[in-house]
């Protein structure tokens, strides 16, 4: 291989396997090494042509897809690309931008995003991505609707090893989101250490269905399956409706997915009674948070291939401990020894401690890649002797392998997403009737952990706990909503008169979002009565729910997110739903529509009028 470069990767693929296939998706030709490579020149050159170059930051809103995967390529070939969750809502937008110096931002055209206004008023150039409609990752820039000229016979600048490939925001303990600046040499060494791990070869082709503003997708599938000269398979994102018939369409030989993915996947395979072996899979790959032992045992029976469970954080650009293919010794429970960075367990001392003794997970190498732009007190408490400190907590065994235990700080890992509570305490006190809020983890079997948040009104105020979740959904990304909201005389504090945000649900006696908190304020939250189904699909629909939600009662009044339910559950019911009822609900049907009455008028509406599967007009 040449150059340790995403350019360098792209170019020495293009000039030695031309025509191997690279991007590819559904209903569209799949791209080649050689047509990226062109498609690499063409954005560089684009770039450079409006004086971007190596170093200048491009924020990039575009949705999952082929597109994304090689717009972060090709952006990052010339200069340094930042992508951002196309979910984020106007001040998300107007926090994260402020906070770089943006060259440039590139919105999909036709995407209505609050982007183009913040970028607007911070006097940011705002390109448009126009996808091919025929090949898979193929696209042209415009500015103010026009195609971006481009000059062959100008030299492209393209990024070296030393630059910054791209710039990822991480969570902190303040409100204002960390930047984490990621090199390509270091990309490039995390590639070749993954490659070695999994014995991955151009042959080899992943299918992606994690979200491509996050490390996951953009690191561990992309840029390694890029460095191994294999293929990559983008989905929109994750469908359990289809994720069976992409699987058997991409022929994939692997994929990876945090653990909410995986319970999902296996509720879909068991509803409908999925048989079908896919004869490409070779492996699968979990991360973000620990795979209970059962639904790697489920896993693995279903597909009859290896599940391999990893850590890493975005942080540090390395995977820090992996386990490896058979016939490699993988334990139940571990993420496996050390893959290359050095591991330790420290006390709050910061003394180095025994096998099976827990504490701190500790990191340190030459490979590794850590710390935070523009934040020398942050990297201050997070190194300490030269090692970096993880914020996780966990032991290492006999043999090197490396047990999680929980987390130190005080972070949400909400389906490997790292969620700052600050952040949403800062929203909830906005609310005029809200006088303190302490945004704190909660143990979710699914997600790992969920958002709650406790509250201390206002004297005399009164407010429904819906009103405030609506209310932070206009500021916030529907993942950072709280879906529990206690109302509490008074918040618990520590012996340093701090408030209690780590163990709090724990000493509030929450095991989930559903648990009940005896020392609730009483009477300033009202919880709707049970009320009964009436007809045979509100009947059917309420079955559903308490099923796929783990609920023993449920009423036909009682709204989604009120009762514990989140966007990966919302996949799950939409599913059994199409199973069961031979309708497909959008996600506008699901949410304007949050009770099981509602949402069953919905579906007794679209098989009065004829509407099946793949027929709804929303």
């Amino acid at each position: 291989m040449k150059e340790a470069s995403i350019p360098g990767i792209i170019k020495a693929h293009a000039e030695q396997r031309p025509d191997n296939l690279a991007i590819l998706s559904i209903n569209r030709a799949p791209m080649t090494y050689g047509q990226l490579q062109r498609q690499t020149s063409a954005v560089v050159g684009s770039l450079n042509g409006l004086n971007i170059g190596r170093g200048d930051h491009v924020a990039v809103v575009v949705p999952s897809g082929p597109e994304m995967a090689t717009a972060f390529l090709t952006i990052s070939s010339g200069a340094t690309c930042v992508p951002l969750n196309p979910a984020f809502k106007r001040s998300e937008f107007d926090s994260y931008l402020s906070d770089l110096d943006t060259k440039v931002v590139v919105v999909q055209s036709g995407f209505d995003s609050p982007i183009r206004d913040v970028a607007k008023e911070q006097n940011i150039r705002v390109l448009d991505l126009i996808p091919d409609a025929d090949i898979s990752g193929v696209f042209e820039l415009t500015l103010n609707g026009e195609i971006l000229s481009l000059d062959n016979s100008a030299p492209r600048v393209f990024s070296k090893p030393e630059d910054v490939a791209m710039i990822l925001f991480t969570s902190g303990t303040t409100s204002q989101p960390k930047k984490v600046a990621i090199g390509h040499l270091h990309l490039d060494m995390s590639a070749d250490a993954r490659i070695q791990i999994f014995s991955l070869t151009e042959q080899d082709r992943c299918l992606n269905v994690m979200p491509y503003f996050h490390v996951h997708a953009l690191k561990t599938c992309l840029l390694t399956t890029m460095k191994a000269g294999g293929s990559m398979f983008c989905t929109n994102g994750f469908s359990p409706s289809s994720f069976f018939e992409t699987l058997a369409l991409s022929q994939a030989s692997w994929y990876s997915a945090v653990p909410t993915v995986h319970q999902t996947i296996l509720a879909r395979a068991e509803n409908s009674e999925m048989v079908e072996k896919y004869p490409h899979l070779r492996f699968i790959r979990s991360t973000s948070a620990g795979l209970a032992p059962d639904t790697l045992e489920k896993l693995e029976d279903l597909f009859n291939v290896p599940v391999i469970e990893t850590y890493g954080m975005t942080e540090t650009s390395h995977t820090l401990a992996s386990n490896s293919l058979p016939p490699a010794i993988r334990k139940s429970g571990s993420v496996g020894p050390a893959s290359g960075p050095e591991l330790a367990i420290i006390d709050t001392n910061g003394g180095f401690l025994e096998v099976r003794e827990t504490g701190e997970i500790v990191v340190r190498g030459d490979e590794l890649e850590c710390g935070y732009m523009d934040d020398d007190e942050a990297n201050e408490k997070s190194f300490i002797n030269g090692w970096f400190r993880t914020g996780d907590l966990g032991y290492l065994d006999e043999d090197g392998y490396l047990f999680i235990t929980g987390r130190l700080k005080e972070v949400i890992n909400r389906s490997g997403e790292n969620i700052i509570p600050k952040e949403i305490d800062d929203v909830l006190l906005r609310h005029p009737a809200v006088r303190q809020a302490v945004t704190f983890a909660v143990p979710d079997e699914l997600a790992g952990e969920e958002v709650a948040a406790a509250i201390i009104l206002e004297e005399t105020e009164t407010v429904l706990e819906r009103e405030l979740q609506d209310f932070c959904s206009v500021h916030l990304v529907d993942s950072k909503v709280p879906r529990r909201i206690i109302f509490l005389a008074e918040i618990p504090k520590g012996p340093s008169g701090k408030v209690m945000r780590i163990g709090l649900a724990e000493h509030l006696g929450m095991d989930s979002v559903n648990d009940q908190v005896s020392n609730r304020n009483p009477g300033v939250s009202k919880v709707p009565e049970l009320e009964n189904p009436n007809t045979p699909t509100e009947e059917h629909l309420v079955e559903v729910w308490k099923d796929v939600l783990g609920l023993s009662e449920l009423g036909v009044t009682q709204e989604f997110l009120n009762v514990g339910g989140d966007s990966i559950q919302v996949g799950q019911i939409r599913a059994k739903v199409e199973d069961e009822f031979g309708v497909e609900l959008s996600f506008i049907d699901f949410f304007g529509s949050p009770t099981v009455r509602d949402l069953s008028g919905v579906i007794d509406n679209m098989l009065a009028n004829g509407l099946r599967s793949g027929q709804n007009p929303c």
